[in-house]
């Protein structure tokens, strides 16, 4: 097997296909395989992956499988001794993987991520599929110094954030260093630190499931002796927060997570953090609320569990956050109290992976910023 497979979920990310796949192609580091997974192909990404990039190996469930599950039948199907995420807006430096490697010469270290700065995707959108016929995308990626991610700091309230983003480069955070969580946007994972952090599935009962079309059964989940089954990224996150918990995790578990900062990539992240944060009332607001319903109910949904998943306490601080969250979502976004009933069902599930996930010496006071 080769050492590193590379993985990316696509859900129509056509217009990024080319600029993308020919960064990871061009990577100094050769023993890698390419593993894409079809989310969404409604603008013909499978077609012009398959053609510009036939070497790629190509898994399409038939549905929205969403970034966890999606990323999870990799981890089960391959078997390398570390997975490179892709994001389908990452653009990888051609030494990319090959330094990312160098971090892991520590035994303890399970994941790294490397130093993401943004870009902008240029250029008019590639033409779709027409009677046979693939077009190439004229997309040009204009890269910037503006800092997208070094890493993800965790807070005693449940906040978390990129370390570094909005911020100009100028080498400030060029140290390798231990953080408390990576981005799985360029995230790199020992299959080590996967397998003994990943979880036991837990049956949910088939209302809350059914609305989720099933896996075609060549890509089933694993089963392991005795029929028991596991997930490495959350399933039940879907997609939003699911990269924060499975590195909370691997630090409950005695895993390190690193910044490689002479790793670099650059990022088209289609949205983050408000650059003001939360003392720009207004700005935040209108921020916040270009953001898709969809995606404000998951982060609300989903950082929630992975609090109540991962920590060792459930701090003042949790609560009085929460306290304003709401009030704030009860005047401005009120759509996203949707989620809330989901929530409920799979309280009692994430309650039974809060008790499964082992309590280990890196779990405690010191693993949190103050905040």
């Amino acid at each position: 097997m080769p050492k590193v497979t590379v993985v990316q979920v696509i859900y129509n990310n056509r217009r990024f296909i080319e600029p993308v796949f020919n960064a990871v192609f061009n990577q100094t580091f050769k023993d890698i395989e390419v593993v894409a997974v079809i989310a969404g192909n409604e603008d013909g990404s499978k077609e012009l992956l398959a053609e510009k990039f036939p070497q790629v190996k190509i898994i399409d469930p038939g549905y929205n499988i969403g970034f966890a599950k999606g990323h999870n039948l990799v981890f089960e199907k391959y078997d390398p001794e570390f997975f490179q995420l892709v994001n389908p807006d990452l653009v990888m430096e051609p030494n990319y993987i090959e330094e990312m490697l160098k971090a892991f010469d520590d035994e303890k270290v399970g994941a790294v991520t490397g130093k993401l700065l943004k870009c902008n995707f240029v250029g008019a959108d590639p033409i779709r599929p027409d009677e046979g016929k693939i077009i190439s995308s004229t997309t040009k990626v204009q890269k910037t110094n503006i800092i997208d991610s070094t890493g993800v700091v965790i807070y005693k309230s449940g906040a978390a954030r990129d370390r570094g983003q909005h911020e100009t480069d100028n080498g400030q955070y060029d140290d390798l260093a231990v953080v408390q969580a990576v981005s799985a946007a360029g995230a790199m994972y020992r299959r080590a630190a996967l397998e003994s952090t990943k979880l036991s599935k837990i049956s949910t009962t088939p209302a809350a499931n059914a609305a989720t079309p099933p896996v075609k059964e060549e890509y089933s989940t694993l089963v392991e002796g005795g029929g028991i089954k596991y997930e490495y990224f959350d399933e039940d996150f879907h997609s939003y927060w699911e990269d924060v918990d499975l590195a909370w995790r691997m630090s409950n578990g005695g895993w390190k997570c690193m910044f490689q900062p002479a790793a670099i990539a650059h990022h088209g992240r289609g949205s983050g953090s408000h650059p003001g944060g939360y003392k720009k009332v207004f700005s935040y607001i209108k921020f916040h609320r270009q953001i898709p319903p969809r995606i404000r109910q998951l982060n609300y949904q989903n950082h929630i569990f992975m609090y109540l998943k991962n920590s060792s306490w459930f701090y003042p601080q949790f609560f009085i956050r929460e306290f304003f969250m709401a009030c704030y979502m009860l005047l401005f976004e009120i759509s996203t109290f949707k989620v809330v009933p989901n929530m409920f069902k799979l309280f009692p599930k994430m309650w039974q992976k809060r008790k499964n996930i082992l309590v280990c010496k890196n779990r405690g006071r010191d693993f949190y910023k103050q905040k």
